[in-house]
């Protein structure tokens, strides 16, 4: 059985853990000048969709911050809410309300309950 997660971390580290996921989707959270899948730097909040192995390994992997169940009122962490404030995530925001926003850029960040 698989699942999804909402996740912040870079390029270079999802493409370490690509292997692990079912499907993935990501946007990159800071403006770049070049393109952004060239730069293994580049900050990106992911949506990961995997069995629960695959998440356990990225929740243990401390280049994945793992955000709070979308449907759970658990507020996002402090750099969590700083690095996505650029896509209008404010403070005291939620993991839902994160979906929202990534979705208006990449609608398959976009929270769906099938």
């Amino acid at each position: 059985m698989t699942g999804k997660r909402y996740y912040l971390t870079t390029l270079g580290d999802w493409r370490g853990q690509v292997h692990r996921m079912v499907h993935s989707h990501w946007v990159a959270i800071t403006e770049t000048r070049a393109d952004p899948a060239a730069d293994d730097q580049t900050p990106i909040a992911v949506v990961v969709e995997g069995d629960e192995g695959a998440h356990l390994a990225l929740e243990g992997d401390p280049s994945f911050e793992a955000l709070p169940h979308p449907l759970s009122q658990d507020k996002l962490s402090v750099a969590a809410q700083e690095a996505l404030a650029p896509h209008g995530v404010s403070s005291g925001a939620t993991a839902f309300d994160v979906a929202e926003a990534l979705g208006r850029i990449h609608p398959l960040l976009k929270y769906r309950v099938f």
